[in-house]
């Protein structure tokens, strides 16, 4: 019978030793079974590691770019004025003199346009100044003369939004104001001119406007929302040893708004669908699906959740019981195998102070593991002989079972960093056509425990964000 069960172990549970990441939980593992009889291996069926997720693609243009397109298609001379006003109203002894003057003048840029972001609205400026002349009219006010200079400062903004139809609607205000108002002095009069400007320079605003609008329909931000589509489909390798690559498969896009900040303009969509982690060699290609009509708005691009599977050797934890009880001369082999969804733990112990192998016996226990507060330990509980009727050995176990209990630790705290490390740098990469990933997993928690033939594969649900990021 012992031959036997020697036989059965190095055919079942041969198994090379795998890497040490972090136990999280093993629960509810095993009921009664018969000592006389090994428990057969019966491992769990591992379901795929899939959720549903979100990814943010965020298209983004520097809005000094932006700018500088806008300025291509802007004059430098904003107005010119040329004009006959009626610059002077007197009177003279017993006589009314009306007289008019000829006004010349011209207002330009001073500067360039400047544009920044603040939340979900773009501000604008340029500096302008204008230099005008005004000359007496006919031979009697041919004397009267007079000229000035004023500076104004035309500032612009703009509530970016994005339509049904991809394209971006800039939603232009503005406003004028003069630092220096144009005032012509003639005979002690003053003569404001801002009137005679200013047409002449909000019609070339309304200019600008078309122009920015212009510049924004360029961008082409449905050509490239399309590309950073196609980019989510392509399988991304989490880790080398063992191969992990994860499968993005989005089916929707929703609209999450166009934001800016001092520097950027951005329109950011909510891809969502579904994320599977794959262990293995890399998966076969996804054919990408033509980019979906453009969803509702959504306030904010979703979180990103992936599943990363942990596995731990059956022989990493016989290992640490044998370290455990290496002083107990007693335990001659250690066996940890599952059996429908429980964990066997198997000891072939001497029971006498001789060493014929007939007076070994194989003692099968039950057992569980516990996560200690910090969630990168576990610990064995609860140990217990499967068949508590063996008298015989009661002696022997009972020691055993509290060696167990107080000196059995897996920590798994570095195996554990490392795994999302490894993660987050294969998350930070370049893409193709000027695209490139950016994302990070920042916590993790238990999503299941599977016990299949080559050890303890526990699912971990790791969030955090992914964006596709085009611009920067």
């Amino acid at each position: 019978m012992t031959n036997l069960l020697r036989q059965a172990r190095h055919l079942l549970l041969r198994r090379s030793a795998g890497p040490c990441y972090p136990a999280v939980a093993i629960v509810g593992l095993l009921s009664n079974a018969v000592a006389a009889e090994k428990p057969p291996l019966a491992p769990d069926t591992v379901a795929p590691f899939a959720t549903q997720s979100q990814i943010s693609a965020t298209i983004e243009f520097g809005l000094p770019t932006l700018a500088a397109e806008i300025e291509k298609d802007v004059p430098r001379r904003l107005a010119t004025i040329d004009e006959r006003v009626s610059c002077v109203h007197r009177r003279v002894f017993r006589f009314r003199i009306n007289a008019n003057c000829d006004v010349w003048g011209f207002v330009e840029r001073s500067g360039p346009i400047s544009l920044y972001g603040r939340g979900e609205r773009v501000y604008g400026s340029v500096s302008i100044y204008g230099a005008v002349e005004g000359q007496g009219a006919n031979r009697f006010t041919a004397r009267i003369h007079g000229e000035t200079e004023a500076k104004a400062v035309i500032e612009v903004e703009a509530r970016p939004q994005l339509g049904r139809d991809w394209s971006v609607d800039l939603n232009f205000s503005d406003s004028f104001r003069w630092s220096e108002p144009p005032i012509l002095h003639v005979l002690g009069r003053e003569i404001p001119l801002a009137k005679y400007a200013e047409p002449s320079v909000r019609g070339q605003l309304a200019k600008v406007r078309s122009r920015a609008t212009f510049a924004a329909r360029r961008l082409d931000l449905h050509g490239k929302a399309a590309r950073a589509w196609r980019q989510a489909f392509e399988p991304i390798q989490l880790l080398d040893n063992p191969e992990v690559w994860l499968q993005l498969t989005p089916h929707d896009a929703a609209f999450a708004g166009v934001r800016a900040d001092a520097k950027t303009l951005s329109g950011t969509l909510d891809l969502s669908g579904s994320a599977e982690t794959i262990v293995g060699q890399s998966p076969p290609a996804v054919t990408p699906t033509a980019l979906p009509p453009l969803g509702n708005n959504v306030a904010a691009p979703g979180a990103f959740d992936v599943i990363l599977p942990i596995h731990i050797g059956y022989d990493v934890i016989e290992n640490r019981i044998a370290d455990a009880l290496a002083a107990e001369t007693s335990i001659k082999e250690v066996q940890v195998y599952p059996s429908a969804g429980k964990l066997v733990v198997g000891l072939r112990i001497l029971n006498t102070p001789d060493t014929n192998a007939a007076a070994e016996k194989w003692v099968y226990l039950s057992s569980s593991l516990e996560v200690d507060a910090d969630g990168r330990t576990a610990r064995i509980i609860d140990p217990a002989a499967v068949d508590p009727t063996d008298q015989d050995l009661a002696t022997i176990l009972n020691p055993l079972l509290a060696q167990l209990r107080d000196r059995v630790r897996l920590d798994y705290a570095a195996g554990y960093q490392d795994l999302l490390d490894a993660a987050n740098k294969k998350l930070v990469r370049s893409l193709k056509d000027g695209f490139r990933m950016d994302g990070h997993l920042s916590s993790v928690r238990l999503e299941k425990v599977y016990l299949p033939s080559d050890g303890v594969t526990i699912a971990l649900r790791a969030s955090g964000e992914l964006k596709i990021l085009y611009g920067l």
